[in-house]
C-alpha cells in the first residue's frame, strides 16, 4: 500500500473533523476516525413512541429478539436492538428521569445514561466519529464529543466529563416482557423509513474481523466473544458468556473490594450483576474485543478445569 503524502493526510483530517471543537481532548486526536455516515447520518430517535406488551400491540416483535431493558422508579421500558441498530441513540425520559439509551452495533454494546450533565438535561446525536470502534455520541448543547464505553467527553469544552451509567437488561424480548409484562417498547414507528426487520450487521457479527481497528488487542478469546463487565473503585473485570455457561451460577466474585453476583441465563444469553442485596448494578455487556480495547489491565473470569 502506498503512503499517502502528509499533505494529503492533513487535509483529510481537516475535513474529518470539520465543524468540532479539538482545541480541548483527552484522547489521541489521530485515534478518532469517520465511521463513514456524517454528523446525524444516523439520525437519533428524539421522540420514541412506545406501545404496550400486554395490549398485543407489539406484533412487530418476535420472541428472540434482543431488547435493551431498563427500569426505573417502578417503570419499565425495552429498546428493541434491531431499531437501535438503525438509530444507536434514543434520548428519552422514564420514571422521571431523562435518559440516553445508546447502542454501538460495532462493539455490541447498549448503554444507558442520565441525561443530565452539570444539572442540566442534554440531548444527543451520533457525530458520525469513532474512537476505538466505539461510537461517539456529541451532545447539542456544546457538541462536544463523548465515547460510550469510556462514559465521558473525550473532545469539546465539556472534556473530563463522565456520564452516570445507569443498570439495563440486554436479553430477549420474551425473557423481559416475562419479567415485566406491563413493560412499553419501543416501536418501529420512529418517524424514519428504515427496514427494521433486516440486521445490516449479521455477517460482522460471526467475522473475527473488526471494520475499525483499535489500539489493544486481545487474541485470548474471540474478537465478538460476549463478555460482561464491571468497573469498580478503578478495578475492571469481565465475565465471558464462554465461561459463564460452564460456572457453577450465580458466580460470586470481588471487584474493587466489593462482593458482587454475576447471574446468567444460557437460555436466553443473558447476564447481570448484582450486589450482596440483589440490587443490580450498571455493567457492560459487548464484544470482547471492545471491552479489551478500554480495560487492557482488566481481570477475566475463568472456570478452573
Amino acid at each position: 500500500m502506498l503512503a499517502l503524502p502528509k499533505s494529503i493526510l492533513w487535509l483529510a483530517m481537516l475535513f474529518l473533523f470539520a465543524g468540532w471543537d479539538f482545541s480541548k481532548h483527552s484522547v489521541p486526536v489521530e485515534d478518532i476516525v469517520s465511521g463513514g455516515p456524517p454528523k446525524d447520518g444516523i439520525p437519533a430517535i428524539d421522540k420514541p413512541r412506545f406501545v404496550f406488551a400486554h395490549q398485543n400491540e407489539a406484533d412487530f416483535m418476535e420472541d428472540s429478539d434482543r431488547v435493551l431493558g431498563i427500569t426505573v422508579h417502578g417503570k419499565t421500558k425495552a429498546y428493541p436492538i434491531k431499531i437501535l441498530n438503525w438509530h444507536e441513540i434514543v434520548n428519552d425520559r422514564l420514571g422521571g428521569k431523562d435518559v440516553v439509551i445508546t447502542f454501538c452495533p460495532l462493539c455490541g454494546t447498549g448503554m444507558v445514561f442520565s441525561r443530565e450533565v452539570n444539572g442540566r438535561a442534554m440531548t444527543f446525536g451520533v457525530s458520525g466519529l469513532l474512537y476505538q470502534s466505539d461510537v461517539l455520541l456529541y451532545d447539542r448543547q456544546t457538541e462536544s464529543l463523548w465515547s460510550q464505553i469510556k462514559q465521558e467527553a473525550v473532545a469539546g469544552s465539556l472534556t473530563a466529563t463522565r456520564l452516570n451509567l445507569l443498570p439495563s437488561t440486554h436479553t430477549t424480548w420474551s425473557h423481559w416482557k416475562e419479567k415485566h409484562p406491563d413493560t412499553l417498547v419501543l416501536s418501529t414507528d420512529t418517524g424514519y423509513n428504515r427496514d427494521y426487520s433486516r440486521d445490516p450487521y449479521e455477517a460482522y457479527y460471526e467475522s473475527r474481523q473488526l471494520m475499525f481497528g483499535v489500539s489493544k488487542v486481545s487474541a485470548r478469546y474471540h474478537p465478538k466473544e460476549q463478555v460482561i463487565g464491571i468497573v469498580i473503585d478503578g478495578q475492571a473485570k469481565a465475565w465471558p458468556f464462554s465461561e459463564l455457561e460452564k460456572a457453577r451460577l450465580p458466580v460470586k466474585d470481588e471487584v474493587g473490594g466489593q462482593t458482587i453476583r454475576v447471574r446468567f441465563d444460557a437460555e436466553t444469553n443473558t447476564a447481570v450483576i448484582e450486589n450482596t442485596t440483589g440490587r443490580e448494578l450498571p455493567s457492560v455487556v459487548g464484544f470482547w474485543f471492545a471491552w479489551y480495547a478500554f480495560h487492557p489491565k482488566t481481570e477475566v473470569f475463568t472456570v478452573k478445569p
